[in-house]
């Protein structure tokens, strides 16, 4: 079978999406931080999902969301995550090929049901995510795809992968085979209290150079060095090869040795929903630097997707984004 050539591959949690609109005071009676992702089991899970309001199911996950908007802006784009064979594994399976995203990680035919996301978003656009992993933690080095990796550009992997053994095996595997290849490994820092558990490792795997690139927002910076922004941003330019940091409605930056380039935040009507933000910028970066464009014009395919995200509901483009950045004077 001949192998294709990708511009990205990602590695992350598959996971079905259920997101509901809520008041913040349901949030305070179920114990939820607000804006932030909180493992639970599936039994919680259960709870949560028999208590809160209406919902949309949509196919997400971090990792994976970036990888629909690259190949929504028409490059090509893989992903690697695990579900088991049920009803939510097809969903999540036909939906991210349906996205024009090769996939092809061996279903799981025993063991967790497939992860869900419940998430409630509040009149603030803001979201709040419980998450039940399920057979996304057994995501181990066997489901690694050799030849996949090695022909994508960048590998992309999401710092959630960190919480379960398995899962981290892979990643660094991954991350092996993609430098041995002379390819980029990128990591989102995904979640200030991600990096909260994980902080030792994560500036170990930049400081070492197993990652290349690396995304954070501001929380997540700051989090990473126990320090206020100025400051976790300039540990950062000592510690990381290249990195890219979204700071919300005051755009981005991406810095690299001794460079340092921002871009304001793109214009967007209402805000409806952050969910999936960060993943769709990277989604827009990451296609801009496999294509090798230069660092202004991959902040402003960030900042573009990253807008069209938040204005409605869900992690999945609604519009095509390579047409939207042309319309917009962005080439891809």
């Amino acid at each position: 079978m001949t192998v294709p050539q990708l511009d990205v591959i990602g590695f992350g949690n598959a996971i079905v999406d259920v997101i509901a609109r809520s008041e913040e005071a349901f949030l305070d009676r179920h114990g939820m931080r607000k804006g932030g992702m909180t493992l639970i089991d599936e039994a919680r899970a259960e709870a949560v999902y028999g208590a809160m309001g209406p919902g949309v199911e949509i196919s997400g996950g971090s990792a994976a969301n970036t990888m629909v908007g690259v190949a929504a802006l028409g490059g090509k784009a893989g992903f690697i995550g695990k579900v088991r064979n049920d009803e939510l594994g097809g969903i999540f399976a036909h939906d991210i090929r349906a996205a024009g995203v090769a996939y092809a990680t061996p279903f799981a035919s025993a063991g967790p049901t497939t992860a869900r996301c419940l998430i409630l978003v509040t009149p603030d656009g803001e979201r709040t995510m419980n998450t039940y992993l399920g057979a996304a933690q057994d995501l181990s080095p066997a489901d690694v795809d050799e030849a996949l990796v090695a022909s994508a550009k960048v590998t992309y992997l999401e710092g959630y992968l960190w919480d379960p053994p398995p899962a981290k095996e892979a990643f660094l595997k991954a991350a092996g085979i993609a430098h041995a290849a002379g390819r980029t490994v990128s990591l989102t820092l995904s979640d200030a209290f991600c990096v909260g558990r994980y902080r030792a490792e994560f500036l170990k795997l930049l400081r070492e150079g197993t990652v290349d690139l690396v995304f954070a927002n501001e929380a997540e910076l700051m989090s990473l060095y126990e320090t206020d922004f100025d400051a976790a941003l300039a540990q950062m330019r000592q510690d990381a090869r290249h990195a890219v940091v979204t700071r919300s409605e005051k755009g981005a930056l991406a810095v690299s040795g001794g460079e340092l380039v921002a871009v304001p935040a793109f214009p967007v009507p209402k805000l409806v929903d952050t969910t999936g933000a960060g993943d769709l910028f990277a989604a827009g970066y990451l296609h801009g630097f496999a294509k090798g464009f230069a660092a202004q014009e991959c902040l402003s395919l960030g900042a573009l997707c990253a807008a069209e995200i938040i204005s409605h509901i869900g992690a999945r483009p609604e519009r095509r984004l390579k047409d939207y950045a042309e319309e917009n004077g962005l080439r891809v």
